[in-house]
């Protein structure tokens, strides 16, 4: 609830904590933050990037417990740096070391100010009794040996493989599992890492689900690989830029080729002969298996693999081949508006085909290999409601 949109960590001890803080052994900052270290870590302070885990109990100004880590027995962690936190936290933690406990009085400024937050009324002062658990330092560029053979592609893209793996080459329509770091070339900083969140990336190369350098660059890989890639931000995140990535940004991704495996190619539904239904607001749709029990209602979360075809049959998204089905709550706006209304049609078991006029798809907006103005066709199989 303090970090992110989830909950925060702090260590309270349960001594009086009105008397310590009135203590004149409070180090106040110019921020305005006071704290009070009473163990001292041997480790070393975070830097930018790190990710650091706290455990925290976090009281209000009268002593009232608003929240405590411990009892979850799981501490928080956050990236130092990434806004992921209040400023008070981003600020007081990096004055802390790693093993580190300590008691941080954050004013109002640098938490929620005038917005009252759950059972944190607004314009309050908050006390964090915090215990820095671990730092796991940014992950560092791979160093590309001096004689490293550098291509370059057609297209401006660069890579080099530094360690050569020993299984099969990656061509379009695998589905494949990346690690990777990446950095901005121009000074090195790191801005993504799926190493740091414990979990690969995993697509199917040639669907657009990536940007265009990795499209081409993964694509120049086999299992195993550790590589290097060069992306020039015309095959990146262009002149727009997008979340942390500035304009015009040119990009370097360390990867390793974890997994690859062949996906077969989904099979349209087949609704020869059936009949084609349409709701007042345009959606069709072809009822090729009717399910059975209850109609999912607004707010239950669905489960369904589905396949997605543009008008022309080519593919350009579907569960079936990532071989993971997908999850949304119904009728809360996580999905285009016409898979909201078609998938409340759909009983437990049904498969459903759906063609999905613009204005309740994506309208104007082009997504990935996806046109603007772009009429989609859903081939969808509806798992479970729960």
């Amino acid at each position: 609830m303090v970090i992110k949109v989830a909950t925060i960590m702090v260590l309270f001890t349960a001594c009086s904590l009105p008397q310590r803080i009135t203590q004149p052994v409070y180090t106040t900052e110019p921020s305005g933050i006071q704290y009070r270290v009473t163990h001292r870590g041997d480790g070393n302070k975070p830097l930018i990037n790190d990710m650091v885990y706290v455990h925290y109990r976090l009281l209000l100004e009268d002593s009232t417990l608003i929240d405590n880590s411990y009892d979850r027995e799981e501490p928080v962690s956050f990236k130092m740096g990434a806004g992921q936190v209040i400023q008070g936290w981003e600020r007081g933690i990096s004055l802390l070391n790693e093993g580190d406990k300590a008691i941080m009085i954050i004013p109002p400024d640098l938490a929620y100010g005038e917005r009252a937050v759950g059972d944190i009324p607004a314009n309050s002062t908050l006390i964090f009794d915090v215990e820095v658990v671990k730092i796991d330092p940014a992950p560092k560029p791979l160093t590309v040996p001096a004689n490293a053979d550098i291509t370059t592609t057609t297209s401006g893209l660069r890579y080099a493989v530094i360690k050569e793996g020993d299984g099969m080459m990656l061509v379009t329509g695998m589905r494949v599992r990346i690690h990777y770091n990446g950095f901005f070339e121009e000074d090195m900083t790191i801005f993504d890492s799926s190493f740091q969140r414990g979990e690969p990336i995993d697509f199917t190369l040639g669907k657009g689900m990536v940007i265009r350098g990795w499209e081409e660059g993964i694509s120049k890989l086999r299992v195993g690989d550790i590589a290097r890639l060069w992306i020039p931000y015309e095959l990146a995140y262009g002149e727009q830029g997008r979340g942390p990535i500035p304009p015009a940004t040119n990009l370097i991704f360390d990867v390793e080729v974890i997994d690859a495996e062949e996906v077969k190619r989904p099979e349209p539904f087949n609704v020869a002969g059936k009949d084609t239904l349409e709701t007042e607001t345009g959606l069709r749709y072809i009822i090729v298996n009717e399910g059975r029990g209850d109609f999912p209602e607004d707010g239950q979360i669905v489960r369904v693999h589905y396949t997605g075809f543009l008008m022309n049959g080519n593919i350009f998204d579907s569960s079936i081949e990532r071989g993971q089905p997908f999850r949304f709550l119904l009728g809360r706006r996580q999905v285009i508006s016409g898979w909201d209304e078609g998938v409340a049609l759909m009983k437990p078991g049904a498969r459903f085909r759906f063609i999905i006029p613009p204005d309740l798809a994506y309208g104007e907006r082009a997504m990935g290999p996806i046109p603007s103005n772009a009429t989609l066709i859903f081939d969808v199989e509806l798992l479970s409601v729960e």
